[in-house]
This record gives structure tokens, C-alpha cells and sequence, in this order.
């Protein structure tokens, strides 16, 4: 069997995540490749993804935070390695989308709270799972909004059929339809009367690509770091210094929706 090269199995996105296009779906490949001809379905790498990212959390409650950071990004690797399979292989399923989603915010969860549990702290660690899950949420729907805003399809909660699809949905709507309802009900009202040419400059690519770039390999990246560097909390004072820069990329996308110039006006 030909075993497909890395570019077939690139998701198509607006902008690349740098540190994820550079070494962690390299690395996810060479685990790709032997699982392919051995018809593993990807659903079972995510769930060896999501059962990584506990054991980080374990181990950083333990105070193992080297194991923790080291076993993070071994949940990385296995968390693109999911979706590179399911692609390479022709098996992307609605089943697989809502469990790879799912599974994230619930070790990002386990993460925060070994590192509250370490600390004997749980306010930071609190806030700053808040205010990743609303960076990764603000991530998400940049790109939706922007491929909208173009007439591209983005499909945020493809339909489901099957009995576990679901339920799997179900968990989806529960947890992150209210937070893409949110941001797409304060884009409508900054953009409440703008014509086409302002809504296509508030949606911008460069935003975009900055957000891209504090997606999920990125923050569990940083997270590991801060992790093996002894002060696993430093990463929720980081989550929280992200929510500024979310906010100043807002204000300046208001700002190049505000300076479009007027359209001249023909003369006869």
C-alpha cells in the first residue's frame, strides 16, 4: 500500500497554525503512516489522545511536571495524528469531528485542575481554563465568520444520524453552541448597518492568521512549558493575557471596518 504524503492530509484552513504545520503534524505523520495500512480508525487515536491528556494531568498533580509537559505533547501529536488518518484514509465522520472537539475542552479541564490541585489554588486555575476555552472559541469562529462572510461553507455542527453522533452533538450544542452564538450575536451588532465592503474588512484575514497561532497545539505547547519550567499557573495568567489580545485585534478590525472609504459616486 502507497502511503500518502503530508500535504494530502492538511485540513483546509484560512491560516496555518505555525508551530503545528512545523512540528507537530510532521511528527503526527510518522504515526499515521504505519496505522494506515492496519485500518485503525481515527476515532480510536482521539480517544488515545484524550486518555494522554488525562495522564498529563495526572501526572502533574502528582508534581511529575516534567512527565506532564512531556506527555501533553505526546496528546498532540496523537490529537493531529486523529485527524490526519481520518483524512488520509477517506473515514472523516461526524462522530469523529464531536469527539475530537469534546475530548480537548475535557482535558483542558483535567489540566487546569491538576494544576490548581498542584497549586492548592483554584481562582487562577479557574479563569484561566475560561479564558482559554473563549481564545480557542474566538479561533474557531474568526475562520467560520471570515469563509461565511465569502459565501464558503463552514460547517459548524454538521448534522447527525446515528444514535451516538447524536449524543455526541448533543454534548457540542450544550457546551459550545452558546459561546459561537455569543460571538457571532457581538459581530452582528458591531456590524449592524455596515455595508458589504466594511463586513468584508472587519473579517479579516490577518486576524485570522493571529488567531490561528493560539490554537490548540500552540497553547498546549506553552502549557507544557510552563509546566517543565516548575509554574504550571503561569499558563493561566498567559490565557488570561491572550483575552487582551483578542480585544485589541476586536478594536482594530471595528477600525478597518470604519476607515473603507466611501464608493465615489459616477458621474454622467
Amino acid at each position: 500500500m502507497r502511503v500518502p504524503g503530508l500535504a494530502p492530509s492538511r485540513k483546509t484552513k484560512v491560516a496555518r497554525e505555525y508551530l503545528c504545520e512545523l512540528v507537530f503534524r510532521p511528527l503526527a505523520h510518522l504515526v499515521v503512516v504505519p496505522l494506515l495500512p492496519l485500518r485503525v480508525p481515527p476515532p480510536a487515536v482521539a480517544a488515545s489522545a484524550g486518555l494522554a491528556g488525562i495522564a498529563a494531568a495526572v501526572e502533574l498533580a502528582r508534581g511529575h511536571a516534567i512527565v506532564a509537559a512531556l506527555v501533553l505533547q505526546l496528546k498532540t501529536v496523537l490529537d493531529n495524528a486523529d485527524g490526519q488518518l481520518a483524512r488520509l484514509s477517506g473515514r472523516v465522520t461526524v462522530f469523529g469531528r464531536y469527539l475530537d472537539s469534546e475530548l480537548d475542552l475535557f482535558v483542558n479541564a483535567g489540566l487546569f485542575a491538576a494544576a490548581g490541585f498542584a497549586a492548592g489554588s483554584w481562582a487562577l486555575p479557574g479563569a484561566g481554563f475560561l479564558a482559554v476555552t473563549f481564545v480557542l472559541s474566538a479561533n474557531f469562529n474568526a475562520e467560520r465568520l471570515y469563509k461565511l462572510e465569502r459565501g464558503v461553507a463552514a460547517v459548524g455542527m454538521p448534522e447527525a444520524t446515528g444514535r451516538a453522533d447524536r449524543l455526541l452533538r448533543g454534548v457540542y450544542v450544550a457546551l459550545y453552541a452558546p459561546q459561537d452564538r455569543l460571538i457571532g450575536a457581538f459581530v452582528e451588532r458591531r456590524l449592524r448597518g455596515s455595508d458589504e465592503r466594511a463586513r468584508l474588512a472587519y473579517h479579516d484575514r490577518a486576524t485570522v492568521a493571529v488567531l490561528a497561532n493560539l490554537g490548540m497545539t500552540t497553547q498546549l505547547a506553552a502549557f507544557g512549558v510552563c509546566m517543565a519550567l516548575g509554574h504550571p499557573l503561569a499558563f493561566a495568567w498567559l490565557a488570561l493575557g491572550e483575552l487582551g489580545l483578542v480585544g485589541l485585534l476586536a478594536l482594530r478590525r471595528e477600525l478597518l471596518a470604519r476607515l473603507v472609504p466611501e464608493p465615489k459616486e459616477e458621474t454622467s
